[in-house]
Formats: C-alpha cells, sequence, structure tokens
C-alpha cells in the first residue's frame, strides 16, 4: 500500500511539472514554451527520487539554454516542486519536426514564417542518418500577407536558427524558422 501512495505521488509531481513547464516561454521566441518547441524532452525522477528535467537545445551552441535552465529552477521552484536539476542531452539532435501544430500558427502570428516540411525524424526516439545534400527549393509564405513572392535576405536572422527573408508583395522583412 505505502509503494503504491509513493508511485501516486511521483506520478502526480512528475505531472504537475509537466504543466508547469509548459508555461515557461522560449526565451528568444516568447509566444511558444520550451515544451512546444520540442526543448522540453522529459521529466522524471532520478534513482536518486530528485526530479530530473530533459532538455535539447535548437542547436549545440545555442546561447539561450542557461536562459532556459534558470527559468526552468525558476517555474519549479515557485510550484514548490522541491529540489530538481536540469539535465540537457544532445542526442538525439532536435529537429523541427518536433514543434507542435499549435506553436507553428503561433510563431506565424508572432511573424516568424514556421519550417516548412518535415525533416523525417518523427519522433525523438528515431535514429536517422545525416546526409548532405541540398534542400529542394522551398516556398516561404509570409507571415504577415501570406505571398509565396518572398527572397531570401540572408542566411541567418535574428538566431542562427533563423534566416531572414522579405515579402516581394508586402515589401516587410520577417524570420523564418529553418528546418533541421
Amino acid at each position: 500500500m505505502e509503494t503504491t501512495n509513493a508511485m501516486e505521488t511521483t506520478n502526480a509531481s512528475i505531472e504537475r511539472a509537466w504543466h508547469v513547464l509548459e508555461a515557461v516561454p522560449d526565451p528568444e521566441i516568447p509566444v511558444v514554451s520550451i515544451r512546444e518547441l520540442g526543448i522540453l524532452r522529459d521529466v522524471r525522477h532520478g534513482d536518486d527520487g530528485v526530479l530530473e528535467v530533459v532538455i535539447t537545445p535548437t542547436y549545440s551552441g545555442c546561447p539561450a539554454m542557461s536562459q532556459i535552465a534558470e527559468d526552468i529552477a525558476q517555474a519549479i521552484a515557485h510550484a514548490g516542486l522541491g529540489a530538481h536539476r536540469v539535465e540537457t542531452v544532445l542526442a538525439p539532435a532536435w529537429t523541427t519536426d518536433w514543434i507542435s501544430e499549435d506553436a507553428r500558427e503561433k510563431l506565424r502570428r508572432y511573424g516568424i514564417a514556421p519550417p516548412t516540411g518535415a525533416c523525417g525524424s518523427g519522433t525523438a526516439t528515431t535514429t536517422k542518418p545525416i546526409r548532405f545534400v541540398p534542400y529542394k527549393k522551398e516556398i516561404i509564405a509570409c507571415p504577415r500577407c501570406g505571398s509565396t513572392h518572398t527572397e531570401r535576405l540572408a542566411q541567418f536572422g535574428s538566431t542562427a536558427c533563423k534566416a531572414l527573408y522579405r515579402c516581394v508583395d508586402c515589401r516587410e522583412p520577417f524570420d523564418y524558422f529553418k528546418p533541421y
């Protein structure tokens, strides 16, 4: 009976942690959460009973990861969930396939064109070899007016994971979240 109660308490705290962390925004794109972007990979209890929060950066040099870890710590502390640790894992590598459909729409409304197509990784547990072949020409729609008459101005936008585009019709510049 005690084991069942302990397990229920553990499951409840993990569920609560997921709920709390759902509200942690990405520091670079505050309209989406780290969960919606797929950065938040897992919440579990370690062998020592400490709450573990597993995150994967959008790329290995992402400068926002320390801020994300601080925001997680603050959210966990504010919720009274006790001791925790943040574990950053690089494998499998993050992919834009992990961005939720709701987050893609939020990005568009925020003025960032969401990634088009799929990298084909499907889930975080799927292993897929890297292939070095050029991407086929993608049609990037303007997040403001919807026109597909756009042009890339720079390979890198406001962050390394985005490219800078401009709509030829409405003349507005916008970031495009590069698929990878």
